[in-house]
């Protein structure tokens, strides 16, 4: 699967309505220098310590809101 990868503070300026909220990220942990990244299907998902969890999904025309915000493609 492809991802783009990103920091939570890249991540909260591409979310937006009807998206998970702000809020809803942080409570999962998104915090500024957090390690996301989102695959093609939207899922959100956050590094820990020893995993990658989903933490929510991006809707409607994520993906060009995810290159124009971040400069990248996925890989």
């Amino acid at each position: 699967m492809r991802f783009i990868e990103m920091t939570g503070e890249s991540l909260l300026s591409v979310v937006t309505e009807p998206d998970v909220s702000a809020s809803e990220l942080l409570q999962a942990g998104v915090t500024p220098d957090a390690i996301v990244r989102i695959n093609e299907q939207g899922d959100i998902e956050i590094r820990r310590h020893d995993r990658w969890d989903v933490i929510g999904g991006l809707l409607g025309n994520y993906l060009e809101r995810v290159k124009d915000i971040t400069g990248l493609d996925y890989a």
